[in-house]
């Protein structure tokens, strides 16, 4: 069910930010975003897609609707899943184009400018900015910073004060497209994704990767700055473990295990328990405790991938075995 609100007047880009029971967190991103500057020629709005909060979620966007009339909508997206979420958003909007951000982030005034401006010219399919800690960021002593997959854990994106083309995709806490490329190249995957039961995600990267791949051309604007929260329960390690084996699994949906499938143990590719095994050895025999963790995080994403790998041959298998009770002719 779609709670629906159409928009009495053409809009040149709209903001989508999907949440779920982060009232809070929701009031200071919102805050943020309605102190944005734009030239009084671009109009723009808000789209705050509510995945089924039971907190105080839509009394925080109504206040800001009140607060600023023509600005704010809401929509209620009762399937749960961010990725359905986002779809949503993409399908009710008409505007020229489309900007993203998280419910536990904070934008400078310059943000949506700065995001957009080189895609109201059409040169670019999509742009994306840097993604900067919120306040002080002390990293624990296994935090390798030069590593940018553990950046990636944070949610963190940063290439650098260098404006200029990407080749690889932007996060999705800081990310803009033309509208049309949604209309191109399809939504956002609905297997990616974080939802009940699950933190698989991946979805915004596998987005700007397809672009990337059919030739689309992204751009970095490191002027457009987001500030994302880094709260304490994900500078742990266990929480590090858990994203890396996560991200394993949306590996696998996205790339598929192995385009050889020869030599494989239960649908899981031998390679993949061969590296597993050489992480394993260089583990043991790291010296620095940052060293000793990022090769642990490896293990735990060639694990994701393993067992998605598993997952699917299984699921492939069930599959084959319906089809053949379904094609089997009956015994009379």
């Amino acid at each position: 069910m779609v709670d629906k609100e159409l928009h009495p007047k053409p809009v040149n880009i709209s903001i989508i930010l999907c949440t779920y029971n982060r009232s809070q967190s929701l009031a200071k991103a919102l805050d943020s975003v309605a102190a944005s500057v734009l030239p009084s020629s671009i109009t723009w709005e808000v789209l705050v897609i509510d995945n089924n909060s039971n907190d105080q979620t839509r009394d925080v966007v109504e206040d800001f609707r009140r607060r600023y009339p023509g600005r704010f909508r809401y929509l209620l997206e009762t399937q749960q899943g961010k990725s359905f979420a986002l779809n949503t958003g993409i399908r009710q909007v008409q505007s020229d184009v489309l900007a993203f951000v998280d419910d536990d982030a904070i934008v400078e005034p310059t943000w949506l400018q700065n995001l957009t401006a080189p895609l109201l010219g059409g040169e670019w399919a999509g742009s994306g900015g840097r993604i900067l800690p919120d306040g002080a960021f002390s990293p624990p002593r296994w935090f390798a910073p030069d590593e940018r997959s553990m950046l990636a854990v944070l949610a963190l994106f940063d290439l650098g004060p260098a404006a200029g083309q990407l080749t690889e995709p932007p996060f999705g806490t800081n990310m803009a497209y033309r509208k049309e490329i949604f209309e191109k190249y399809g939504g956002i995957r609905t297997d990616l994704g974080p939802c009940p039961g699950s933190e698989i995600r991946s979805e915004d990267t596998e987005f700007g990767r397809r672009l990337l791949k059919a030739g689309e051309l992204l751009r970095y604007e490191p002027s457009a700055v987001v500030y994302h929260e880094v709260p304490q329960h994900r500078l742990t390690k266990k929480y590090f473990l858990a994203w890396f084996f996560d991200k394993g699994r949306a590996d696998v949906r996205e790339f598929g295990a192995s385009l050889d499938t020869k030599y494989c143990v239960s649908g899981v590719p031998l390679y993949l328990f061969r590296r597993f095994a050489v992480w394993t050895l260089r583990r043991m025999i790291a010296l620095e405790p940052s060293q000793r963790f990022s090769c642990r995080l490896k293990t735990q994403w060639l694990l994701g991938g393993i067992v998605e790998s598993h997952r699917q041959s299984s699921e492939l298998k069930r599959q084959g075995e319906k089809f053949e009770q379904r094609e089997r002719p009956s015994s009379l």
